[in-house]
């Protein structure tokens, strides 16, 4: 089996926590292990040989290898690079044409990088129920049983019963809560998890039968793919031209084999800060607090800390972020209307819709640390055998002083080897390049000066991340 990640999404429902190039998937937000951790080690756990392969995009790349990395570098089928988004169906047809290249009927089972699953037995078991009708030729999603009348998701309507599995009998859409209460009184409606389990052959029939304009697209987009060290890019402009579809209306509505699994598993795709508390346990007074928090005469709340002190007093069902650089309080009730704010943060040239305070890139880390008229200082912390591209500024110099490690400096025709408490200056306009030699993480602290200390002041000459 082929655990097909989708991890292309910007998550800015968990705003500020989640940003667009650091999203809700990379976080911890309910374990001490990111979602997507969280979702790589479901796939391997399915059996001793399941692989992993995950689908992202050009921003994410480097972060959703880290993660391979450290949990399946053995069990690891590759990390493909999708040019634009163009929803779920082209992404699992690129999965289906690369896993058809070994084994047209390999089983994929296709997970979102950013779902919670408390009861892992419970998952396999719904798996394994489900790989005997996708052997068969079925197209398996799985249901979940609903706890409540939820109108923010779309629901599964269950037809004719066999042995471990529903026929599906329609697709639903978002209910209001009227018809969600009677969903749950029916008792044969399930939440859409927008989870699915198919042979690589199947899906690709059903998509070439539904959808043959995509399938043409995503066949030309995977022809033309190239390797990129551990990566692999699909044909851009074939893959642009390919139609936007879930895999809901591309295929599943319109298939004869579609067939539903149920499944009871402390399911949640964690698509807002009420959808955290609800998973997550409440204290005495109904609470969940994370991080450095105190209350008095406070219920129903969600109050998160990623460093300050939170002191919360005399609220009720409210929702508290605390970050470096934002804090959200918000009524628990109303934080479906965060995209709001976030529009807002864009509307005004703003970037804590996009970046947290400290960016994480593939050699590291930098944070900002204080900025006013004509300089900035910022942490930079750089992985062992790490470096930063050969560049240079039009607009701004730089003072480096490192306080842990040992740093190569590259400082036009110089070679500098500098180690704690030891500092170089790159003039405007030098070219020069910073490198880990050692085997502990670099740390410095970076005084910049100048007119202009955007991050687009960056002449790239060599990288070894093949960063434009």
């Amino acid at each position: 089996m082929l655990a097909v990640i989708l991890s292309g999404g910007s998550g800015t429902r968990l705003w500020p926590l989640s940003r667009e190039a650091y999203p809700k998937q990379f976080l911890p937000v309910v374990s001490d292990a990111s979602l997507l951790a969280e979702t790589i080690d479901r796939g391997l756990a399915l059996d001793d040989n399941a692989r992993v392969l995950a689908i992202t995009n050009e921003e994410h790349r480097f972060v959703v290898a880290a993660h391979m990395q450290a949990q399946a570098p053995e069990r690891t089928a590759g990390i493909i690079l999708e040019p634009v988004g163009r929803n779920t169906a082209p992404a699992i047809a690129i999965a289906a044409l690369a896993a058809a290249e070994e084994n047209p009927e390999e089983l994929l089972l296709v997970m979102p990088s950013d779902h919670v699953l408390k009861n892992q037995d419970v998952f396999r078991q719904a798996v394994s129920q489900g790989a005997e009708a996708a052997r068969s030729g079925k197209l398996v999603t799985f249901g979940i049983v609903p706890s409540a009348p939820h109108t923010g998701y779309g629901y599964i309507k269950a037809g004719a019963a066999h042995e471990g599995y529903n026929d599906v009998a329609a697709f639903v859409e978002k209910p209001n809560e009227d018809t969600a209460r009677q969903y749950l009184k029916e008792g044969d409606y399930f939440w859409n998890s927008g989870m699915f389990l198919f042979r690589a052959d199947r899906y690709l029939q059903e998509l070439e039968s539904q959808q043959p304009e995509m399938m043409k697209a995503c066949r030309a987009a995977w022809k033309e793919r190239n390797a990129d060290m551990d990566f692999t890019r699909v044909g851009a402009e074939s893959f642009r031209a390919c139609p936007d579809d879930s895999i809901d209306y591309a295929v599943m509505e319109k298939t004869h084999d579609a067939v539903v699994v149920p499944l009871d598993a402390g399911w949640s795709d964690v698509g807002s800060w009420s959808a955290l508390w609800d998973i997550q346990p409440h204290d005495e007074n109904n609470n969940v607090c994370r991080g450095d928090v105190i209350t008095e005469d406070v219920s129903g709340s969600y109050i998160h800390s990623e460093g300050r002190l939170i002191a919360a007093l005399g609220i009720t069902d409210h929702v508290i972020v605390e970050t470096d650089d934002v804090v959200l309080v918000a009524d628990r009730d109303r934080v479906q209307d965060v995209k709001k704010l976030v529009a807002q943060v864009k509307a005004q040239g703003r970037h804590e819709h996009r970046f947290h305070k400290k960016v994480h890139r593939p050699w590291g880390t930098y944070e900002g640390i204080a900025m006013g008229e004509r300089f900035q200082v910022k942490r930079i912390t750089v992985k062992p055998g790490a470096s930063l591209s050969l560049q240079k500024h039009h607009h701004r110099a730089e003072h480096w002083v490192v306080v842990k490690g040992t740093a190569t400096v590259n400082r036009g025709d110089d070679v500098l080897l500098l180690t704690e408490d030891q500092s170089t200056y790159i003039p405007l306009g030098v070219t020069h390049r910073l490198t880990n030699p050692g085997v502990i993480p670099l740390e410095l602290i970076e005084v910049q000066t100048g007119s202009y200390l955007g991050e687009d002041d960056i002449v790239r000459f060599e990288d070894t991340y093949n960063r434009v």
